[in-house]
């Protein structure tokens, strides 16, 4: 499982590079959109193979988690990535844009923070979605517990990211 997700992450960029090469510098707009749309097949199929294999007996295992957490960031940040390679990649290929930086500081750095960690919040929603869905193939929550696992330091982290992304709204950082 853990190479099926590499081997998911590799083939993520490998689609999302050649799309956008296809599109911006052999002008192949339609090409470009069909390989783009690889990327996300690729997530069901991880979904596919992982659903599969513990509903064929397979040990529930942290591979199954890390599969559960990386669609679960595909989910709810893959369109938002590939759309920020795309800007970066329009500007320097086919003389796009400049791509806009967040806000650095204030009000406005502490909102995008606040979304920042709200859309990290959904992810880990979703992945937990993603557990529930995974649990009765794998036999209940006693044969699921090590998918369950990933979610501890998850949960520290999201905390963590929670203090730190809330304290901009309390404490803004200054205009240089």
């Amino acid at each position: 499982m853990i190479g099926l997700i590499v081997a998911c992450e590799i083939g993520f960029w490998v689609f999302l590079l050649a799309g956008l090469a296809t599109r911006y510098l052999l002008r192949r707009r339609r090409a470009g959109a069909i390989l783009l749309i690889g990327a996300p097949v690729l997530d069901v199929v991880l979904l596919a193979a992982a659903a599969i294999d513990l509903r064929r007996g397979g040990e529930a295992s942290l591979a199954h988690g890390l599969a559960a957490i990386y669609l679960a960031v595909t989910v709810v940040s893959g369109h938002s990535l590939m759309r920020w390679a795309d800007v970066r990649f329009a500007h320097r290929f086919a003389g796009g844009p400049a791509p806009v930086r967040p806000p650095r500081a204030g009000r406005a750095h502490a909102a995008h923070e606040r979304r920042q960690w709200l859309l990290h919040l959904l992810t880990y929603v979703v992945a937990g979605a993603l557990l529930l869905v995974f649990t009765p193939l794998a036999g209940g929550f006693q044969a699921a517990a090590p998918l369950w696992q990933v979610m501890v330091p998850w949960t520290i982290v999201l905390v963590v990211d929670l203090v730190i992304s809330f304290s901009y709204t309390f404490a803004p950082r200054a205009e240089r």
